[in-house]
């Protein structure tokens, strides 16, 4: 039975790193009560697992994405079975907030399309690609990747460049606003 020590030091880890969990939640799920859920969920599974994490294996926010993206797989791929995976649309009074000071409604209405439309194209994305997009996109290094998912670093580099040149193809053969 884990100590009170034990527990202390996963709370104060979790509180430190807890957006990698929001983060990994909002990927795989986008309905608010999914993400919620996800997030618990991925939070309640760290903890079971905290006894097996060492220190001298791996840093922790590469255990705990490594926990959570293994975590959020298993749930969009349950989701997908249950047809419950879905995009939630985007709030009008978000494009308020998006389009600041200075710029124009037309302006922050495209940038807002863009942004909905890399949301759909993650989305549409296998588990294993939204998990490498998602490390990328918080700047982790091929090392750090390849270190999380398994996979080798030329691995992470082919995938990302494919994830890549799909992303332009998309983006292009369909115009905004169209």
């Amino acid at each position: 039975m884990r100590g009170r020590l034990d527990q202390q030091r996963f709370e104060a880890l979790l509180r430190e790193h807890r957006r990698i969990v929001f983060k990994v939640a909002g990927v795989y799920a986008r309905d608010r009560h999914d993400r919620d859920d996800l997030a618990q969920e991925i939070a309640a599974q760290l903890w079971r697992s905290f006894g097996r994490f060492d220190e001298r294996c791996a840093k922790f926010t590469t255990w705990m994405y490594r926990v959570a993206l293994n975590v959020a797989i298993s749930y969009a791929r349950n989701a997908r079975r249950s047809g419950a995976d879905h995009l939630e649309p985007l709030d009008p009074a978000q494009l308020e907030t998006v389009a600041g000071p200075g710029n124009t409604q037309h302006e922050a209405m495209e940038r807002d399309e863009r942004i909905a439309a890399l949301h759909a194209f993650i989305a549409r994305l296998d588990a294993l690609n939204r998990a490498l997009v998602l490390l990328y996109l918080e700047d982790h290094s091929y090392a750090e990747i390849a270190d999380v998912l398994g996979i080798s670093e030329t691995n992470v580099a082919t995938k990302l460049n494919r994830i890549k040149q799909k992303l332009r193809a998309d983006m292009t053969a369909a115009p905004i606003g169209a």
